[in-house]
């Protein structure tokens, strides 16, 4: 539908009645389906997520499992002197030094290991945000920049993380035909979240402080198997990451190959 203004009507009805042919040039139009609203751009080429940084960060997971069992096996010593035939008390003192020293050699390549290990997830982890913010803009709860912050700060970094998490497992899971998402199950976000919180607590606080406060050959003996116990804890959480990590990856690649989200060469994030 087109509307005319007063003065161009007037204008076309004096033409008519001269006889002159009528031209649209001098009318004011207006379209009633004219909309002035930004239309949403539509979705460009998504960067898939890298392998090589994956495969870096699992390296370093793998490492920090390893020296877990080797506290393990450190811990599973300490125990064993005071348990055995001939008991803690009546071990040799060179027996006694050389098990607390590997328990303690187990814990400074944990802490050599463990710090790179976690600037190097928390890398990932934000390029992963970045990664899957273009699939589903709508599923993310939080900013960009809570990827990382949301490990810094005190307290709120028990949950922030793991929010930040379902949203980018949420975001990657591909839709099905007609539009509807398919039902891909989170279990392995509830997993390795449970076992990171679970290990952080149990093994970096409450199973450290029992070994360091130990006076007596009974509380050695109590405090070394809560180290075995949380090195295995700590190797389960471990593994749970990765199984995440490539799981999330693959997720994103996937969907980030698909349309209308490829649009010509698909570049690489990392």
């Amino acid at each position: 539908m087109v509307m005319t203004s007063a003065s161009g009507i007037s204008c076309l009805r004096a033409r008519c009645s001269a006889g002159d042919p009528i031209s649209p040039v001098g009318a004011t139009t207006l379209s009633l389906s004219s909309d002035l609203r930004p239309r949403p751009p539509l979705p460009g080429a998504v960067p898939q997520a890298s392998r090589v940084l994956l495969a870096a960060a699992s390296a370093l997971l793998a490492a920090v499992a390893v020296i877990d069992l080797f506290a393990v096996y450190a811990g599973a010593r300490i125990h064993a002197l005071i348990d055995g035939d001939e008991g803690f008390a009546t071990a040799a003192q060179p027996d006694l030094d050389a098990a607390r020293s590997l328990y303690e050699a187990a814990e400074r390549y944990r802490v050599i290991v463990y710090l790179p290990c976690a600037i190097l997830f928390v890398v990932w982890f934000a390029r992963m945000r970045r990664g899957t913010g273009p699939l589903a803009p709508d599923r993310f709860r939080d900013g960009p920049g809570w990827a990382v912050g949301s490990w810094l700060v005190p307290l709120a970094n028990v949950l922030l993380p793991y929010r930040v998490a379902v949203d980018m497992w949420g975001a990657a899971t591909p839709a099905a035909a007609g539009g509807k998402p398919y039902r891909v199950p989170f279990w392995p976000v509830y997993l390795w979240w449970g076992l990171y919180v679970s290990s952080a607590l149990y093994g970096g606080w409450y199973a450290r402080s029992r070994y360091d406060d130990a006076r007596t050959l009974a509380q050695v003996r109590d405090a070394a198997v809560h180290t075995m116990a949380s090195g295995v804890l700590e190797v389960a959480a471990a593994a749970a990451a990765v199984h995440f990590a490539v799981r999330l990856t693959a997720m994103q690649r996937r969907k980030a190959s698909e349309e209308p989200y490829r649009t010509g060469p698909l570049p690489t994030t990392g």
